[in-house]
């Protein structure tokens, strides 16, 4: 089943502030006396909303902009059943916030004025289905684990360490004298009748053609990209003759180079040590990336020839051939235009201001600091000002998309590269695409997760956050940045707020541990496993 995530981010009245941020205590002082939930009148949340994951509801104060209140949600499934769920369980309270926050001037206003009259029962759910953003990057830590299947098999793997673990007072253990294949033959008999879905097939966590999905969107993006990057060179070709065309090209870029070798270096005190280069990079997939632009000029070819034939009614040979050549001519110029946005990025990188030390509200640190650490897990959300300009804004959504698209590929096993921390994680555009939102739940605290970021994702990290206003100084729009660790870190507290209300389905489990259970639970369909397989399953166990 498809996970989900998705937020509402809603302008609130500034004069309700306070009382909107007491109403979200007293949701969660209602829900539970832990924090982190799970027991007490709100414990409908794992039955009436039984595909929730995580959810949260935060009030962010106004500082450039009126306080916003958000509604974040992680969940299987679509959004419309599950913002029906979310009304059935909680919707007089979330009526009553939303009373707090303003009218729409849009088409919604009549919807919102409906919901939020004296003594309405109009249904939440439509009005914040059409107000649901879309996420610009999101990551789903275990993906394809709905929560069904994450709380089954926590509880195999409880029940298999009472089952290893032996009537109390007995001994020796029999278990201790098997083989790897014995001990899990003998586990799995014992296990079967309490958990009858051992039997089954193990549905797959990444269907076939999602997963074909995943491979032609991204595809698709790149050749986008390839081919707008190369439209300077298709117009130009059409006015200019060939040799003259390529002088022009080799002039332009040797005039890049030259003045990107100027500027590129850091500026004073700003550079972080790094072994990453884009020569190294580019040298290195260089086989690849020939292969890549073939494909590209059979692929954009086929599409483009019959758009030939019609413009200009050659016949399909000539139309195929003469399609080739253009867009080979537009590849010509292919390293000029990214020379020249880079030149231009690197131009306004240089002129970038970043905040030393961003101001923090001691008293909603404390805030925060009061909510962190109950269980394994933690949540954080995030607003930032997205920095002025026309490249910044087609940046910040190419940039995001693509790294959205990327991780579908990279991201699938639970993991993010060699992190193992993040169970959801997303971006998104608010205030007419003026600030980006982001929300994080994530294992252990919030300083060694953005530290486990810094030291392993510190390029994604950048390219997703650079366009940050205040945010460090960064280069080539992936180096340094993030890897200021402590002043990214600084940055990055100043643009948190209180997680007032935040819900887990699973508050002992991390990332990790889902994973493992998994692998047991995989192992334990099995019928038989040989001695090798059981002994690198065993190690889990």
């Amino acid at each position: 089943m498809r996970q989900t995530t998705l937020s509402v981010a809603l302008e609130v009245k500034p004069e309700s502030y306070d009382h909107l941020s007491s109403l979200l205590d007293a949701l969660r002082d209602k829900r539970s006396p832990d924090p982190s939930g799970g027991v007490g009148p709100f414990a409908d949340f794992l039955t009436r909303v039984p595909a929730l994951h995580f959810l949260s509801l935060s009030v962010f104060p106004g500082f450039d902009y009126d306080p916003l209140f958000v509604i974040e949600a992680n969940f299987d499934g679509e959004k419309g059943p599950f913002w029906s769920q979310l009304e059935a369980a909680i919707g007089e309270d979330l009526r009553v916030m939303l009373r707090c926050c303003k009218q729409p001037l849009t088409r919604d206003g009549e919807l919102f004025e409906a919901i939020t009259a004296a003594d309405s029962r109009a249904p939440i759910a439509p009005y914040l289905e059409a107000r649901t953003l879309t996420p610009s990057v999101y990551h789903h830590g275990n993906r394809g684990m709905t929560r069904d299947r994450i709380l089954a098999e926590a509880a195999l793997f409880k029940a298999t360490r009472v089952e290893l673990a032996g009537p109390a007072g007995t001994s020796p253990n029999p278990y201790r004298r098997m083989t790897p294949g014995d001990i899990h033959a003998r586990l799995r008999a014992a296990l079967l009748p309490g958990f009858g879905w051992l039997g089954e097939k193990a549905p797959a966590r990444i269907p076939l053609a999602e997963n074909v999905g995943d491979w032609a969107r991204l595809t698709g993006f790149i050749l986008a990209l390839v081919f707008a990057l190369s439209l300077p060179g298709l117009i130009l070709i059409f006015e200019i003759p060939w040799p003259r065309y390529l002088i022009l090209m080799g002039v332009v870029f040797a005039g890049f180079a030259v003045a990107l070798k100027r500027i590129g270096v850091a500026l004073p005190g700003t550079a972080t040590p790094t072994r990453f280069s884009f020569l190294t990079l580019f040298f290195k997939q260089l086989l690849p990336l020939a292969l890549f632009l073939l494909v590209y000029l059979l692929l954009v070819g086929a599409i483009g020839t019959p758009v030939t034939m019609l413009l200009t009614g050659r016949g399909g040979e000539s139309a195929w051939r003469d399609t080739l050549e253009w867009l080979a001519w537009g590849l010509v110029s292919l390293p000029v235009t990214v020379a020249g946005i880079v030149f231009w990025l690197r131009v306004l990188e240089r002129s970038d201001s970043s905040q030393d030390a961003p101001p923090v509200d001691d008293r909603m640190l404390r805030a925060m600091a009061r909510r962190e650490d109950w269980i394994p897990q933690n949540h954080m959300g995030s607003i930032v000002l997205i920095k002025p300009g026309i490249l910044r804004a087609v940046l910040i959504r190419v940039g995001h998309l693509g790294l959205g698209l990327l991780l579908r590929i990279i991201a699938r096993n639970g993991y993010l590269g060699s992190m193992r921390t993040i169970h959801f994680a997303h971006w998104a555009r608010v205030n007419n695409g003026s600030r980006l939102m982001f929300f994080s739940n994530f294992d252990q605290t919030w300083e060694s997760y953005l530290d486990d970021f810094i030291e392993k994702a510190h390029a994604g990290l950048t390219l997703a956050w650079s366009s940050g206003v205040g945010f460090p100084p960064t280069r080539f729009l992936v180096k340094d940045g993030a890897s200021h660790g402590s002043q990214f870190k600084q940055w990055a507290r100043h643009s948190m707020t209180v997680s007032r209300f935040w819900y887990s389905a699973y508050k002992n489990l991390t990332a990790d541990q889902i994973e493992r259970n998994y692998r047991i639970a995989l192992g334990l369909r099995k019928t038989t496993l040989t001695d090798k397989e059981a002994a690198l399953w065993i190690e889990d166990l």
